[in-house]
């Protein structure tokens, strides 16, 4: 199937506002820790996804047979002294497309991306024990530490992140 993916740069959400958003609830409702809590509404998805874009923020999707299935953002860094840096925001893949190579090939593009925009330092952090950390470490990203308690679980327990680099030089 991962030939069957096509990986394209959005400029504008408008017209894909709905699939967007359907994405973002179910890798929510899928246990994802990308920000948000279920039960996410619809209404928060969509007010996301209308706000995300600025030039700062690449956003990257992920078609099999038109239909989005991924997504990832690069976030260019704009501060004076961060102009070589980049962060990787809000992978996701809906539930029923996993284990088909999309993380991998978002994640493919927005180093490229990267790359283009003369950015040598990708860095982002992923929740501690989910199956994101494996992706990560087999793409070259090397973990640079843990903070505990960062995030909230939908039962409130208090999980880790784990903060990955990787150099594009």
């Amino acid at each position: 199937m991962v030939s069957a993916i096509k990986i394209e740069q959005l400029k504008t959400v408008g017209e894909h506002l709905d699939e967007l958003s359907e994405l973002l609830i179910q890798v929510v409702e899928d246990g994802a820790s990308i920000g948000f809590l279920p039960p996410l509404k619809l209404s928060e998805a969509k007010k996301y996804w209308e706000n995300v874009l600025n030039p700062e923020i690449i956003l990257f999707v992920a078609k099999i047979s038109n239909q989005i299935v991924g997504s990832v953002q690069v976030h260019l860094c704009t501060k004076q002294n961060g102009g070589h840096r980049a962060d990787i925001a809000k992978l996701m893949t809906h539930p029923h497309y996993r284990r088909n190579g999309i993380s991998k090939s978002l994640m493919q593009k927005a180093e490229e991306r990267a790359k283009q925009e003369d950015r040598s330092l990708l860095v982002l952090d992923t929740r501690e024990g989910d199956p994101s950390n494996h992706l990560y470490l087999s793409i070259g990203f090397i973990r640079a530490g843990r903070i505990p308690n960062y995030v909230k679980s939908t039962n409130g327990e208090s999980q880790a992140t784990i903060i990955y680099y990787k150099s594009l030089c």
